[in-house]
C-alpha cells in the first residue's frame, strides 16, 4: 500500500444519510472523521421516504428539524392508499401513525419526504471533510487501528488512511462487510424492482387525494417534493433495456386520462432481506444497509441504521476521549442486532400485509363484488402503527445497568403498541420539563442525571464523564418512579442507563454507575466535572 497521508480518528464509508448522520454526531462530540462515498455527487433517486418520529427526535438534537420539515410533505400525505389504478378509488388505505398526526409519546411529528432532499441537509449539518468520488478498495487492521486503501476515481490516484475505528454504511452490497468476510441471515435478496423517475401533470388530482405512496397491482406510485415529480416502482421485467417505460406508467395511471409522462431516469435494484452475523470486526463497524437490509414495506430501513450511529458515535467518542473503555464498543452489536432482527421480521410481514390487501381485491374483482365492498384490512390501520418497534426499543447489554426493582422488559416482537416506561435500557419517555422544552432535549453530547433534586447530587464525581444535571418537574416523579431524592441517569443515545427510585445507596453509587455503563477503569480523583 502507498504511504499514508492522512490520519483520522474515524473513517466513515458511505455517503447516504446512515453516513452523513455519523459525520455529524460525530463532529458534535469533537472526533475527527473523514467520510468517503465512492459516487460523484449525491444520490440523485428518492430511495428512503419515510423520517419517522424516532430519527426526527435525532435530528432534533441536530438543529435539522425545521429544514427537514420545511421541505417534506405536509401531514395529510402521511397514508397509504391501495387502488386499482392510480386514478381509481381507495379499495383500502392506513395511516402512517407519527407522520399524519402528533403522537403524545414524542415532542417532534414524521415526515414523508425523499432521500435526495434530505441528504443535503445532512451534508450541510457538519464540516467534516467529504470526498466524492473515492472508493474504499482494501483495508487491514493494524494494532492501533486500520488502514485503508482508497481510490479516487477523478484523479486515478491511491492513497492510504489511517484510522483508529472505521464505521461501515457502504450499503447492502457493502465491500468493507465483504472484504471481512462477515456472513449474513435471512432471506437474502426477495425481488428486483426498477424506480422510474418521471414528471407528469398531477399536482391537482394529488391534492385532493393525498398520500405518501400509491399502491396498485402495477406497482406503486411516489409523490417525491411538493412542488411536484413521481416515482413508479414495479417489478423489473424481463427485458428491462427494451421496456416502454412511458407506456408502463400511463397504463399503471390508468385508461381513458390523457396524462402526458415524462421519464427523467431509471434505476434498476434489489430489495434485500437479512441481517449481518456480526455488526463488528475488531475496530471496524458495520452500520445501517451494511448491518441489515430490510425490505421497504413500512419505511423501517434507514430509519433503523440512523438509530444505529446515534447508539454508536458516544460509545466511539468516549473511547477516543478517554472516559469510556474499549469494551464499551462489545455493546453495539448486543444492543442493536436484536433491534435489526426484529425489524426484518417486521418488514417480512408488512410485505406480507401488503400483497394480501391486494390479494383480497383481486378476490373481490373475480367475484363481481369489487364495486361495492371495500377490502378489509388485515391489519386495520395497524401497518404503519409500529410505534413499539420505534420508540419502544429495549437495550440488554452490559452499557444498562438493570433495576432489581423494576427489571428490565423484553421487546414487543409485534413492534405494534408502545408502553411509555422509564426501565433501564428503555428510551427516555417524553415529559415536558417547560411549556416548549422537552425531557429528549435535554439529552446531548453528555450523560444527563434527571432528578427532582439536583442539589442533592450535586457534589457527586462525575469526572472524567461529560455529566450535566437537570430538574425533573415534581409532577413527573410518579409516572418516572422517583422519590423526592431519586434518579435517573440517560446515556447521551437518550436510553436509560441506571434508575434510583429513591436516595442513592451510596455517595459513590453514580460514580461506579458510570463506570460500570463506560466499561472505564474507576477513577482515583475526587474533583467532580459537571459539562
Amino acid at each position: 500500500m502507498p504511504v499514508a497521508n492522512t490520519e483520522v480518528e474515524v473513517l466513515i464509508v458511505g455517503g447516504g444519510p446512515v453516513g452523513l448522520t455519523a459525520r455529524a454526531l460525530l463532529e458534535r462530540w469533537g472526533v475527527r472523521a473523514l467520510l468517503v462515498e465512492k459516487h460523484s455527487e449525491l444520490s440523485p433517486f428518492p430511495r428512503s421516504r419515510l423520517v419517522n418520529v424516532r430519527s426526527m427526535e435525532i435530528f432534533r438534537q441536530l438543529g435539522l428539524t425545521a429544514r427537514i420539515t420545511a421541505m417534506a410533505f405536509a401531514p395529510e400525505y402521511g397514508r397509504i392508499r391501495f387502488r386499482d389504478t392510480l386514478y381509481d378509488q381507495d379499495f383500502a388505505t392506513a395511516a402512517m401513525v407519527g407522520i399524519n398526526a402528533p403522537v403524545p409519546e414524542s415532542p417532534v411529528i414524521g415526515v414523508v419526504t425523499s432521500q435526495d432532499r434530505l441528504e443535503p441537509t445532512l451534508l450541510a449539518a457538519a464540516q467534516a471533510p467529504m470526498r466524492f468520488g473515492v472508493e474504499l478498495v482494501d483495508l487491514a487492521e493494524e494494532a492501533e487501528g486500520v488502514v485503508a486503501l482508497l481510490f479516487d476515481h477523478r484523479s486515478g490516484e491511491e492513497t492510504r488512511v489511517r484510522a483508529r475505528y472505521v464505521l461501515a454504511a457502504d450499503g447492502a452490497n457493502s465491500t468493507v462487510r465483504q472484504r471481512l468476510g462477515m456472513g449474513t441471515t435471512g432471506p437474502g435478496a426477495v425481488g428486483r424492482v426498477t424506480t422510474v423517475v418521471f414528471d407528469a401533470d398531477l399536482n391537482q388530482w394529488r391534492a385532493r387525494q393525498p398520500a405518501g405512496v400509491y399502491f396498485t397491482p402495477h406497482g406503486y406510485f411516489l409523490p417525491l417534493y411538493p412542488e411536484g415529480g413521481w416515482a413508479w416502482i414495479a417489478p423489473t421485467p424481463d427485458d428491462a433495456t427494451g421496456a416502454d417505460w412511458s407506456g408502463l406508467v400511463s397504463r399503471a395511471i390508468g385508461t381513458g386520462h390523457d396524462v402526458r409522462v415524462d421519464v427523467l431516469r431509471t434505476q434498476h435494484w434489489v430489495v434485500n432481506a437479512f441481517v449481518a452475523e456480526r455488526f463488528r470486526q475488531g475496530p471496524i463497524l458495520l452500520a445501517g444497509d451494511a448491518a441489515h437490509a430490510i425490505p421497504p414495506a413500512g419505511g423501517m430501513g434507514m430509519n433503523l441504521g440512523l438509530a444505529d450511529v446515534h447508539n454508536l458515535c458516544w460509545k466511539l467518542a468516549g473511547v477516543l476521549q478517554g472516559w469510556a473503555g474499549p469494551g464499551l464498543l462489545e455493546t453495539y452489536e448486543r444492543e442493536r442486532q436484536p433491534v435489526a432482527r426484529r425489524t426484518l421480521r417486521q418488514g417480512v410481514v408488512n410485505t406480507q400485509l401488503m400483497f394480501q390487501a391486494q390479494n383480497t381485491r383481486q378476490e373481490q374483482l373475480q367475484a363481481g363484488t369489487a364495486a361495492s365492498t371495500e377490502a378489509e384490512l388485515p391489519w386495520s390501520d395497524r401497518y404503519f402503527a409500529q410505534l413499539g418497534l420505534v420508540l419502544g426499543v429495549t437495550y440488554h447489554s452490559d452499557a444498562v445497568l438493570t433495576d432489581g426493582s423494576a427489571p428490565a422488559e423484553p421487546s414487543s416482537d409485534t413492534g405494534t403498541d408502545y408502553v411509555p416506561t422509564v426501565r433501564p435500557g428503555h428510551r427516555m419517555p417524553h415529559l415536558s420539563l417547560t411549556h416548549d422544552r422537552s425531557t429528549l432535549d435535554a439529552f446531548g453530547e453528555w450523560f444527563t442525571l434527571l432528578t427532582p433534586d439536583p442539589a442533592h447530587w450535586e457534589q457527586a464525581t462525575t469526572a472524567p464523564w461529560p455529566l450535566r444535571i437537570a430538574t425533573l418537574p415534581h409532577e413527573h416523579t410518579h409516572i418516572c418512579g422517583l422519590s423526592a431524592h431519586g434518579a435517573l441517569l440517560i446515556r447521551p443515545d437518550g436510553h436509560i442507563g441506571a434508575h434510583w427510585p429513591d436516595r442513592p445507596p451510596s455517595e459513590s453509587a453514580l460514580r461506579n454507575a458510570l463506570t460500570t455503563i463506560t466499561r472505564s477503569t474507576p477513577p482515583n480523583n475526587s474533583a467532580g466535572r459537571q459539562t
